[in-house]
């Protein structure tokens, strides 16, 4: 069982929440071109040890966090709101 912190309700299950992905990836601007678009939705690291997520807390107060986890332990290593800055 793997337990996320919501910075609003607390340790919950995981099952609570929805992943959203990396936390660090950011969407190309505005007029860029159709390659940097498709490796911006297509292609992603897959990084072993400490990465930053989001999550929703979809079964909770549906609230975007941000979750920092050590991808190969699953260790959570800690949490903020998403909009908060880093976990």
């Amino acid at each position: 069982m793997m337990l996320l912190t919501c910075p609003h309700c607390g340790p919950r299950d995981v099952t609570e929440f929805t992943y959203g992905g990396d936390a660090n990836a950011r969407q190309p601007a505005d007029g860029a071109s159709l390659e940097e678009w498709n490796a911006y939705v297509f292609l992603r690291d897959n990084p072993r040890g400490p990465h930053d997520e989001l999550w929703q807390h979809t079964a909770g107060c549906r609230r975007w966090i941000r979750v920092q986890r050590n991808t190969l332990t699953h260790a959570v290593l800690g949490s903020a709101p998403a909009s908060g800055g880093r976990a």
